[in-house]
C-alpha cells in the first residue's frame, strides 16, 4: 500500500525547535514534504533551509529575497493552505496566535510548540478548534508526555503532574539570584532551547504558562494540575488515575522526541538519530516539592490563569517584554517578576473576552510594562 506523504509548513523554522523539526522531517524524505517555511530575522537560515528543502511557499520576517522557486507567503496564508495536512506552530510570542487561529479556521492538524498564543486566548482556540474541528498536539515535552500518557484512556483521570527542572537557579538565595547574569540565566541544566524561553525557565515562569496550557488542552480545573520539581528532567509528566495508579512518560531531555511525536500521531517512527534512555546507567530519580515563595513568576502566573479573562495576556505580553529588558542588559533578573506583577496589579481585566480584547490587553500591558521599566 503506498504512503500519504504527509504535507507540512513550519513556522518558526530558524528558531531551535523549528530547526530540529526540520531535522527530525530529513530523516523521513518518504514521510514528509516541506511545502511552507518561515523565518524570524535570521535570513542566512532561513536560505539556507529553503535551499535544502524547496518549499512552494516562505515567509522571512525581515527583507529577503526568495529563491525563484519559493513564492512569499503570510504566515496566516500558509497556515490555512488548502495542500497542507500539518501545520508546525514554532514561533515564540504573540506572532504565534494569528497563524494558530488562521490553522483552526481551516481545520487543520496542528503541532503546537507557542505556549503564549494558548496562554492569551485559550477559550478563543479551544471552542474555534471544537468548532472547526482542528487537532491540536502539544510539541511541549510536558504535554507530549501527558497526551502519550492519555492514549487509550477515556475516563478515570484524576491530575497531572507536571515535572520542571527547577532551571539553573533553584537552590540559589534571593542574593544571589540578585547578582544572576545573562549568561548564567542562558545556561540550563538539561534542555538546549531558544533564549526567551530559557530564561522563562530559570524564572519557572515556562512551569506557570505550561500549567495554564494543561487546563486548556486537558479540560482540568487548575487544582487538578501539579507541579514537582525533578532535575534529571527524564520523566516529563505524569498522570494519576481515580484508582491511584500513575502512568509516567520517560525519555532523555531532547526535543526531537515530543516533535517527531507529534508530527507523526498516532504512528510512532524509528528514528537512529534520536538517543535511547539506558534506565540501567540511572541510578536515581530524584523529585522533590516546589517552592512556590522563592519564584514570584510561577505564583503570577498560577494565579493569573486561575481568575483567567485578560489576566493570561497581561502576563505573557509583561513577561515578553520584561525578559527582552533583561536580555538586553536594561533590568536585573530579579526585575522580571516585578514588572509583570507590576502590570498585573494595575489591569482592569475582562472576564470574557474576545479576540479584540486580548490583543488589546497585550498592548495595554507591552506599553505599561515599559513604562516601568523607564521609570
Amino acid at each position: 500500500m503506498h504512503k500519504m506523504v504527509k504535507k507540512i509548513v513550519v513556522l518558526g523554522s530558524t528558531g531551535s525547535i523549528g530547526q530540529q523539526t526540520l531535522e527530525v522531517v530529513q530523516n523521513f524524505p518518504e514521510q514528509y514534504t516541506v511545502v511552507g517555511l518561515a523565518g524570524g530575522k535570521n535570513t542566512a537560515l532561513l536560505l539556507r533551509q529553503i535551499t535544502q528543502f524547496r518549499p512552494l511557499l516562505a515567509y522571512s520576517a525581515a527583507d529577503c529575497k526568495l529563491p525563484s522557486v519559493t513564492s512569499f507567503a503570510t504566515m496566516e496564508e500558509m497556515a490555512s493552505h488548502p495542500d497542507v495536512d500539518l501545520v508546525v506552530i514554532a514561533t515564540s510570542g504573540k506572532e504565534g496566535l494569528g497563524p494558530l487561529l488562521a490553522a483552526i479556521r481551516a481545520g487543520k492538524r496542528i503541532a503546537l510548540a507557542n505556549k503564549e498564543a494558548l496562554v492569551m486566548a485559550g477559550e478563543v482556540i479551544i471552542r474555534g478548534a471544537k468548532k472547526h474541528k482542528a487537532m491540536l498536539i502539544p510539541i511541549d515535552s510536558e504535554h507530549s508526555g501527558i497526551w502519550q500518557c492519555l492514549q487509550g484512556e477515556t475516563r478515570g483521570l484524576s491530575r497531572v503532574i507536571l515535572t520542571a527542572s527547577g532551571g539553573p537557579f533553584y537552590h540559589l538565595t534571593k542574593e544571589q539570584l540578585a547578582k544572576v547574569t545573562i549568561e548564567d540565566a542562558l545556561r540550563h541544566p538539561t534542555w538546549k532551547m531558544g533564549r526567551k524561553i530559557t530564561v522563562d525557565s530559570a524564572t519557572l515562569m515556562n512551569k506557570g504558562l505550561e500549567v495554564i496550557e494543561a487546563h486548556w488542552l486537558f479540560s482540568l480545573p487548575f487544582d487538578r494540575i501539579d507541579i514537582v520539581c525533578h532535575p534529571q528532567s527524564i520523566v516529563h509528566s505524569l498522570v494519576e488515575f481515580i484508582d491511584g495508579s500513575i502512568k509516567a512518560q520517560l525519555s532523555l531531555p531532547d526535543m526531537r522526541l515530543p516533535i517527531q511525536y507529534a508530527l507523526s500521531y498516532p504512528q510512532r517512527l524509528q528514528n537512529p538519530q534520536l538517543p535511547h534512555f539506558d534506565i540501567a546507567k540511572v541510578h536515581s530519580l530524584d523529585f522533590e516539592q516546589i517552592d512556590y515563595s522563592r519564584f514570584p513568576c510561577l505564583q503570577l502566573a498560577i494565579e493569573a490563569g486561575k481568575k483567567g479573562g485578560t489576566y493570561p495576556a497581561v502576563l505573557c505580553a509583561a513577561d515578553e517584554i520584561a525578559v527582552n529588558l533583561f536580555l538586553n542588559r536594561q533590568i536585573s533578573f530579579l526585575a522580571i517578576s516585578e514588572i509583570i506583577e507590576k502590570t498585573l496589579s494595575l489591569h482592569q481585566p475582562i472576564s470574557t473576552p474576545t479576540l479584540e480584547d486580548i490583543l488589546a490587553a497585550d498592548e495595554w500591558a507591552r506599553e505599561n510594562a515599559l513604562s516601568f521599566a523607564q521609570a
